[in-house]
């Protein structure tokens, strides 16, 4: 199994390269994880305060369940992947059944911040994106699907999301091997990762 690890910060565009990914390499050869999918569960806590939970520190993932899921991947077991909700903030009692494929995607802003999950991925690829893209994308992206105002998704910036860019997830661009800049919609790039992965297969 090859491993690859996309990381960048939110609204980096990781999940449009792995779809312009999976547009060009045979769908059926490839598995994705996903870091949001390992969020800790916060059911216990009030709705308030999972409100204001940071889910831009490396902390709020269960990187061990994540760890484990690899190497069971690895090994040719299928895995139940946990599913998260960020309009509750909990964990869902659905799961994911994910097989074991010749290539393993796993994307997320906090991956590159592992030292064991590194370990495992046999190529990593940073976005590169400017913060002001960023935001408007995160901005788009949390009122269409998380549930929030224009105004809430500032404040979280300004209050999480950039300061924990800042300290974690820019710093851990330098386990990358490849920075692609301009993020998910850079076409070029898009096409060398596919190619690098049609070459695995």
């Amino acid at each position: 199994m090859f491993i690859i690890g996309i990381a960048g910060g939110s609204g980096s565009g990781k999940t449009t390269l792995v779809n312009s990914i999976l547009k060009r390499v045979p769908y059926d050869q490839i598995a994705i994880l996903t870091q949001d999918s390992y969020y800790k569960d916060s059911g216990h806590l009030p709705m308030e305060q999972r409100r204001e939970l940071n889910f831009d520190h490396p902390d709020s993932i269960e990187w061990d369940l994540m760890l484990t899921d690899i190497q069971q991947l690895k090994s040719g077991q299928t895995i139940e992947s946990p599913t998260y909700s960020y309009i509750t903030c909990t964990r869902q009692e659905e799961t994911v059944s994910v097989e074991p494929k010749k290539i393993l995607l796993i994307e997320g802003i906090l991956i590159f911040t592992c030292r064991q999950l590194c370990d495992e991925m046999d190529m990593r690829i940073y976005l590169e994106v400017d913060a002001d893209h960023r935001l408007s994308r995160i901005i788009q992206r949390d009122m269409e699907s998380r549930g929030r105002t224009a105004q809430d998704v500032i404040e979280r910036y300004y209050k999480t999301v950039r300061p924990m860019y800042e300290e974690f997830i820019r710093p851990s661009r330098k386990e990358a091997d490849m920075l692609v800049v301009g993020g998910g919609l850079n076409v070029a790039a898009a096409e060398f990762i596919s190619s690098a992965i049609s070459a695995k297969l």
